[in-house]
């Protein structure tokens, strides 16, 4: 029986849009950007930055050095807030549902400057995070990435659950599949789908 449901956040709660995201750093002379962006598992030291190895001003910095002359160390945030596009406002309706009867989580690859952005997010739909979610588990501070076991295994350590009684909602089948070998109860998801159908489905 799941008395967990662990949700991804970009892609899954939060829908992304990488070709703004690559729109808005060209726009500060920072097309380089395409090297280390990637829709499920970033690369380099934006990578770096998702496992807590650089700074989020150690980040701006990489990419100030080569942007254009004028460009500030807000405009590197707001590029990165390109990426992240909104919260479908139907999905407030099921994740305030579903913590009434299941102990919801985050599990998510991101980093300070996007997880700031995810939050305001789900607050602009009425999702009161602080409390529809228990805990989060943010590989930037955890210091470890999807799709490895270790992260897996320290969110069931920290739900205190079998993991067999935990549900993982992810967009990349890679994270599904790491989740899964854990024994955890992974589920695919397309940003097309109904998030409570999913949900629901799978239970």
């Amino acid at each position: 029986m799941i008395k967990a449901i662990v949700f991804d956040v970009g892609g899954v709660l939060v829908n992304l849009d990488q070709a703004a995201c690559i729109k808005a750093f060209d726009g500060i002379g920072y097309p380089q950007i395409r090297e280390v962006l990637d829709p499920w598992h970033q690369k380099g030291f934006y990578s770096d930055l998702e496992e807590g190895k650089i700074s989020p001003d150690e980040f701006r910095a990489i990419i100030l050095k080569d942007a254009s002359p004028d460009a500030k160390p807000e405009d590197v945030d707001n590029c990165m807030g390109a990426l992240l596009t909104g919260v479908e406002p139907y999905k407030a309706d099921v994740l305030n549902d579903l913590s009434k009867k299941y102990d919801l989580y985050l599990l998510t690859n991101n980093n300070p400057i996007s997880m700031k952005r995810c939050h305001d997010a789900l607050e602009e739909v009425g999702i009161d995070w602080r409390h529809v979610f228990k805990d989060e588990f943010i590989s930037c501070y955890m210091k470890m990435l999807k799709p490895s076991a270790e992260i897996f295994n320290e969110a069931v350590r920290r739900i205190g659950l079998p993991a067999d009684e935990i549900m993982f909602i992810d967009d990349s089948q890679s994270n599904v599949d790491g989740a899964a070998a854990v024994g955890i109860r992974a589920v695919f998801y397309s940003p097309e789908d109904d998030l409570g159908e999913v949900v629901e489905a799978n239970l």
